[in-house]
């Protein structure tokens, strides 16, 4: 049997090893996987299967110069959605977007799926920064 000063000593160096073991970054792969699930139930009626969305009434959002310009204002639209006419592409659209009842993670994983899909190519989304981004 260990004495408890063995005991301690050896709680204690797992503890710093754990302290200065880096921690796991934030998955895109995985956020991706889940995102794919929520476009498909929520966006792909508007905005299609390949996000090519349906001319002059529903923006595509591959290669959607709008789309990646603000990562901030993607957040909004997803939980707010959109009245305001928008231009994408050189194209003006007016068909106003619904917002989606989504929790931070829900709206941080169907982002990074949009915004790394059809030859898009973003930064990760977080939930901290949807939940940042709520009103």
């Amino acid at each position: 049997m260990k004495s408890p000063i063995a005991i301690s000593l050896t709680f204690m160096i797992g503890i710093l090893i754990y302290s200065f073991h880096p921690r796991q970054g934030f998955d895109l792969k995985a956020s991706m996987e889940r995102g794919k699930l929520i476009y498909l139930t929520y966006c792909l009626s508007c905005h299609m299967e390949q996000g090519t969305g349906i001319e002059n009434l529903y923006p595509p959002l591959a290669g959607s110069d709008y789309l990646m310009a603000d990562k901030k204002r993607s957040i909004k639209q997803v939980l707010y959605g959109a009245t305001d006419t928008i231009k994408v592409n050189g194209k003006s659209y007016a068909t106003p977007m619904l917002g989606v009842d989504l929790t931070d993670e829900q709206t941080s994983d169907v982002l990074n799926y949009i915004r790394n899909s059809w030859k898009n190519k973003g930064n990760a989304v977080t939930p901290g920064e949807v939940k940042s981004n709520r009103k």
